[in-house]
């Protein structure tokens, strides 16, 4: 069974219903809001909030929300189900809809694969007739709920062409993850010649999967350190993000990853070349970003890095800074999505920090120590706030 917008509802079967009344059919006259997602999805758990909302907002026009729990990952149903009911207890004890949890793969298979979803978060609104209304992302509910409730969206040329652009992403993805499925066992194996020949098969399918054009570079450079090609591949590669101007940022952040991730072995690749292209790739991203509040803070680390091997160390230390001031801003995202990033992504920073400039750093409860002779490195141990 297809399902898109107009089908009839599938039917709700779960195992158990962890919150909430069971439910096992649509009442004609209500408006469902039927959610599926995870505990370890991180979008998932940030929409969770809007949907408590959402409920209390809308319980008095008919509105009924459903979270359905069928992608949890622990070895046997019996443990998801128990973590899960902890889960929910300790995070959301406001909870004000119901919840179900399905390990059997029943409610994935009539809902999600016969729509063709691929990822979670994915939310279906039921409309008072019990066909489906809205298929898509949780942030694009509260747009569509309004007119869904009071019977004007699903007739209107707007859901049909919401709905077909679902489709054609969906039908883009789809694409996308059969063709990765030809190139995972290369890579796998580190054959790297087959790995090439299915990634430009990919790019010849998919040109603008960025995705691909990295694994191009990636295995060209520092697989098979054919930089002559290699450097081609880039370079055509920054043509190509400065044309699509609407997403050139972060295709150009993926060329700098090639040329100056500390991560990458770079002793091999043509010094002269990799300057010359990170000297016209950096200046672009950054003015680029003047006016857009800067870059996505997991950027600077590569962009930092290429003005400090050019010789700029303390534009490469503002960078850092501002990475880590990025990372401290309550209104950069919210607060548990920040406290995850902080946790994973300072130490990062604060060795980057120490690095540059050759002293030992702290930051709030962290220090870290430089762990290299830098040239030109102040010979002390004096300790600086950031």
């Amino acid at each position: 069974m297809v399902l898109c917008m107009e089908s009839p509802a599938p039917s709700l079967k779960v195992e158990n219903w962890l919150r909430g009344e069971p439910l096992t059919n649509f009442h004609p006259g209500k408006v469902y809001i039927v959610e599926f997602w995870a505990t370890w999805c991180d979008p998932c758990v940030k929409a969770i909030p809007r949907l408590i909302e959402l409920q209390a907002e809308y319980k008095d026009e008919g509105l009924e929300v459903v979270g359905i729990a069928a992608s949890e990952e622990p070895p046997t149903a019996d443990e998801a189900r128990t973590k899960l009911d902890a889960w929910l207890t300790e995070k959301f004890s406001n909870l004000n809809y119901r919840i179900g949890f399905d390990s059997t793969g029943e409610m994935n298979k009539l809902w999600m694969d016969a729509s063709s979803s691929f990822g979670i978060p994915t939310s279906f609104v039921v409309d008072r007739d019990g066909h489906i209304g809205f298929i898509g992302l949780p942030d694009q509910v509260d747009a569509v709920l309004p007119k869904i409730i009071n019977g004007t969206w699903r007739s209107s040329y707007e859901a049909k062409a919401a709905d077909a652009e679902r489709i054609a992403a969906d039908q883009r993805l789809a694409r996308k993850l059969a063709i990765l499925k030809t190139i995972r066992p290369a890579m796998e194996a580190k054959d790297w010649p087959a790995a090439l020949s299915a990634v430009e098969k990919g790019i010849a399918a998919m040109p603008d999967t960025l995705e691909f054009r990295k694994s191009h570079a990636d295995l060209l450079l520092h697989k098979m350190r054919d930089t002559a090609t290699g450097f081609q591949v880039l370079r055509q590669l920054v043509r190509d993000a400065i044309e699509k101007q609407s997403d050139a940022v972060r295709w150009l952040i993926a060329v700098m990853e090639q040329l100056f991730d500390p991560e990458n072995d770079r002793a091999h690749l043509p010094r002269a070349e990799r300057f010359a292209i990170g000297r016209d790739v950096s200046e672009h991203i950054l003015n680029s970003v003047q006016d857009s509040g800067g870059l996505p803070f997991t950027s600077y680390r590569v962009v930092a890095q290429y003005y400090y091997e050019s010789g700029d160390k303390q534009r490469a230390i503002e960078l850092i800074e501002l990475a880590m001031a990025w990372l401290d801003d309550p209104k950069a995202m919210p607060d548990d999505m920040r406290e995850g990033a902080k946790k994973y992504f300072m130490p990062q920073l604060l060795q980057t920090l120490a690095n540059y400039r050759g002293e030992k750093v702290c930051c709030s409860e962290s220090c870290s120590i430089s762990q290299e002779e830098l040239p030109g490195a102040p010979k002390c141990s004096r300790e600086e706030e950031t």
